[in-house]
């Protein structure tokens, strides 16, 4: 749906982008991270038809953005970090002036004004002045206008910025709805822990390249080829190291403050490390895989560099 080759946008003798090549399948949801200045803003303006690359190629759902804009506007809906809200206005009028600029037939507009509001839970708010909105309607107001003309694919820079709790999961919640319709969303954050839960795969850029792309779980183990199950115990740690060691899909144990880790390749048959410590009279108090989500990756893949 999404696809990047080679791009590269260079800003006289500055690179905001290097050679960024990935893909975003048809209903993904796909996490866009970095630090400050690695270059997400300048990718995402490139997809939206705002900026042109330097080299490399940009397509969405077929087209490109460069020598198809008009087309590519179309079939995407483009929400920025920061967007006009005309605060002189109601809810309603809002979305009708942009149903009217991306030229949805007027006698449907009605139809689709009360379908957009109702998905963004708009709809008790249709005559309430913009600038009386707090900020989590706003970001639903402006993503309803990014949905009024039916785009295939939502382009999403930063939406939860600013957010409260309560609207930050109200507004996973909707993203997760969106992909039920068939959407597929490009989406732009700095809340990783947010991300991981609605995310079915990521791209990391730092200093403008590409440092990892695809799966979480795939990520993941690329960066740890070896994993690691801990075992708490009382007492008789140096019994249990030895027990464990002895393991044939144990490649290590190490005891680390108050607990035994133990490292294998994937491989590990949890029901017989716990047999093999109560058979042994080792008293278990917890047994947990090490787990990495995508804070954990974001901090071994990224080296806080800016460009």
């Amino acid at each position: 749906m999404i696809e990047l080759t080679g791009l590269t946008k260079v800003y006289d003798s500055f690179t905001a982008l290097s050679d960024v090549s990935f893909r975003v399948d048809r209903g993904d949801i796909f996490g866009f991270i970095g630090p400050n200045g690695a270059g997400k803003t300048t990718t995402i303006r490139i997809l939206a038809t705002l900026l042109d690359p330097t080299h490399g190629s940009a397509m969405i759902d077929g087209l490109s953005v460069v020598e198809e804009p008009e087309a590519v506007r179309r079939v995407i809906g483009y929400m920025p970090d920061d967007y006009g809200a005309y605060d002189g206005i109601s809810v309603w009028e809002y979305l009708d002036f942009f149903a009217g600029a991306y030229k949805v037939p007027r006698r449907a507009r009605r139809r689709v004004l009360e379908a957009v509001m109702e998905l963004t839970d708009l709809d008790g708010l249709r005559h309430r002045l913009v600038v009386e909105l707090s900020k989590g309607m706003r970001q639903r107001l402006c993503l309803a206008k990014t949905l009024v003309h039916d785009p295939k694919v939502l382009i999403l820079d930063e939406p939860a910025s600013g957010l409260d709790p309560r609207a930050r999961i109200e507004f996973r919640v909707l993203l997760k709805e969106l992909r039920e319709m068939g959407k597929t969303i490009f989406i732009s954050s700095h809340i990783l822990t947010e991300l991981s839960d609605v995310c079915t795969k990521v791209a990391i850029l730092e200093r403008g390249k590409l440092v990892a792309s695809g799966e979480i779980a795939e990520i993941v183990k690329a960066l740890t080829p070896h994993q690691t199950v801990i075992v708490r115990v009382q007492g008789a740690a140096d019994k249990a190291v030895g027990l464990l060691r002895a393991l044939p899909f144990v490649t290590d144990v190490e005891a680390r403050d108050g607990e035994l880790r133990a490292r294998h390749a994937g491989d590990a048959d949890i029901p017989l490390l716990v047999r093999r410590l109560a058979e042994n009279d080792v008293p278990i108090l917890g047994v947990s895989e090490e787990k990495m989500d995508l804070e954990d990756v974001f901090m071994r893949i990224t080296k806080g560099e800016v460009a």
